[in-house]
């Protein structure tokens, strides 16, 4: 399996089932795969830029014309089916978001989907990334980024005196024990989006109703039990903590985080910085 240090989570098989439900979640949530404003053809050519297990790709394969060719690209292809597995107008491959774009992607697609990759990439580093995802776009094209703003994260209740104690000393254990937990940038998409180019801004920002931030926290749970497990020998006081936390989720008390998708068009001029 590919060591990657810059990837927090496992890629095993328990990993794999919380990125396919919280895939499912965050559709509920905004009602779409691709956001309303974007233009679908029969040609449309459509890259996942760290698909993961490929399932926005697969669950959105059923949905699309057939003759639309639908690219998943990711670090490591781990976590994905086998190519045997895919749908047949599907392909995986590897490329890392920070790294140089390849020749031959470079002005290829007419849509880019990125999700979650809060924790991947660092605030210093989206100029770079929002660039390399922009050269792969044809003239026209657009780039879809739906993420989580941990910055807006807060406890909610079912009744004032739930008691909620673990859920918030978990949410410090989490945040203090790596850097990388505490991006700053995803309410910011927007204005990145057009300090790089992008036009045509769209910005949908949504809250869940109690019966669906509910799954989402206890997918959050299940993110931190998955890194958990992955440190070497455990932690007992993450260990201890959510099981506390996952009590008091059960009494009433969860913690809830404003999530965003930003659209943004490229130009119909070359880019010069290709």
């Amino acid at each position: 399996m590919t060591n990657d240090p810059d990837y927090i989570f496992s890629r095993n098989y328990l990993d794999n089932n919380r990125i396919n439900l919280q895939h499912y979640l965050v559709v509920q949530l905004f009602g779409y795969h691709i956001h309303p404003s974007i233009p679908i053809t029969p040609e449309t050519r459509i890259a996942d830029i760290g698909t993961g297990t490929g399932i926005w790709l697969t669950d959105l394969a059923d949905k699309l014309p057939k003759t639309i060719r639908l690219d998943g690209l990711d670090i490591s292809l781990d976590a994905a089916p086998l190519p045997s597995m895919l749908p047949e107008n599907m392909s995986l491959r590897t490329w890392d978001i920070k790294t140089a774009v390849p020749e031959d992607l470079v002005g290829v697609y007419d849509i880019v989907n990125v999700r979650f990759f809060a924790f991947v990439v660092q605030d210093d580093e989206m100029e770079g990334v929002i660039l390399n995802l922009e050269k792969l776009l044809k003239p026209g094209g657009h780039i879809q980024w739906t993420d989580i703003d941990i910055g807006s994260v807060r406890l909610e209740k079912t009744h004032p005196d739930t008691p909620a104690d673990n859920q918030m000393k978990l949410l410090n254990l989490f945040k203090g024990s790596d850097t990388r937990l505490q991006p700053s940038w995803v309410p910011r998409l927007p204005g990145l989006f057009a300090t790089c180019g992008l036009a045509e801004i769209v910005t949908d920002r949504r809250d869940a109703a109690p019966y669906l931030a509910l799954p989402m926290h206890e997918c959050g749970l299940l993110a931190t039990e998955v890194m958990t497990r992955s440190r070497e020998g455990g932690d007992e006081a993450f260990r201890r903590t959510l099981g506390a936390a996952a009590k008091e989720t059960r009494d009433g008390s969860w913690l809830a985080m404003t999530r965003y998708t930003v659209v943004g068009r490229r130009g119909l001029e070359r880019i010069s910085h290709i």
